[in-house]
């Protein structure tokens, strides 16, 4: 599984971005997709994820502001945010995850920066 992320760039607080995430390969394995996030000095955390049911789920500082979804067509997801704060500047990756019996497989992108400042 290879994943492509791109949206990020610098916004001002309050403003928008959204995230994108092209998926391909053994895309048909794939369980759950989602966004993490790693700020400066800290570890790298899930912000959002969707399932192949299309269930999502947020952590609460982004609830109300960010949706995650999807495109089955295009085998992409992707992490709309709005109302962005400071707080929220961090390295997005997608994430691709195959839950097996007995084991998990992670598949990651190369990042996308999002900077919130004025």
């Amino acid at each position: 599984v290879q994943l492509q992320a791109s949206g990020g760039g610098l916004v001002q607080p309050g403003g928008s971005l959204r995230l994108s995430c092209a998926a391909s390969g053994s895309i048909s394995r794939i369980n759950i997709m989602g966004w993490y996030r790693q700020a400066p000095g800290k570890q790298r955390d899930v912000v959002a994820t969707i399932t192949s049911g299309g269930r999502t789920n947020y952590i609460d500082s982004v609830k109300g502001r960010f949706t995650i979804s999807r495109d089955n067509a295009k085998n992409t997801v992707y992490l709309q945010m709005n109302s962005l704060k400071p707080e929220d500047t961090a390295v997005y990756y997608c994430n691709a995850r195959q839950v097996r019996v007995g084991a998990i497989d992670d598949y990651w992108g190369q990042g996308t920066l999002v900077t919130v400042s004025s």
